[in-house]
């Protein structure tokens, strides 16, 4: 019998915490393509916090320039954030844009760098037939040099 007693509040704890709960949609919600674009940056400044910038600095949270981009403040974010998260399915579809929305700058970059690298790849090796060159130049100079002393 005692642990019928035990168990009924358990139960009763369980069911209650079970529920989908659907925020009050408020005043001020971030439109929620806004919202995406939003969510992207934020993922990469906190990305970036943890890289090196230009100063050699690290641990530098860019929020603050993602909050000024946008126009809003943290309560504003936090507001709409938890109205879309606890509509959980749109939040899904939301968080997927987010995660493309990523992958298509992710490979710009990438196409980005490999341009640059191969920019540097070629004047690299541009650099070195220009050394090469000149080293057969001063090469066929010093025997110049070298002959001429030898005739006088």
């Amino acid at each position: 019998m005692k642990k019928i007693y035990y168990l009924i509040p358990v139960l009763l704890f369980i069911v209650s915490c079970t529920g989908n709960t659907i925020y009050k949609k408020p005043e001020n919600l971030i439109p929620r393509d806004s919202m995406v674009l939003l969510l992207t940056d934020m993922h990469i400044a906190s990305a970036a916090k943890q890289t090196k910038n230009k100063f050699s600095a690290k641990d530098v949270s860019y929020m603050h320039f993602v909050y000024e981009k946008y126009k809003i403040d943290s309560v504003r974010f936090e507001s709409s954030n938890k109205y879309y998260t606890s509509i959980i399915d749109k939040y899904d579809k939301l968080l997927n844009e987010v995660k493309a929305n990523l992958q298509e700058k992710g490979t710009v970059i990438q196409r980005e760098i490999n341009t640059s690298d191969s920019i540097k790849k070629s004047q690299k090796k541009e650099l070195k037939k220009e050394l090469d060159s000149l080293k057969n130049i001063t090469k066929k100079e010093i025997k110049k040099v070298n002959q001429n002393t030898f005739e006088e």
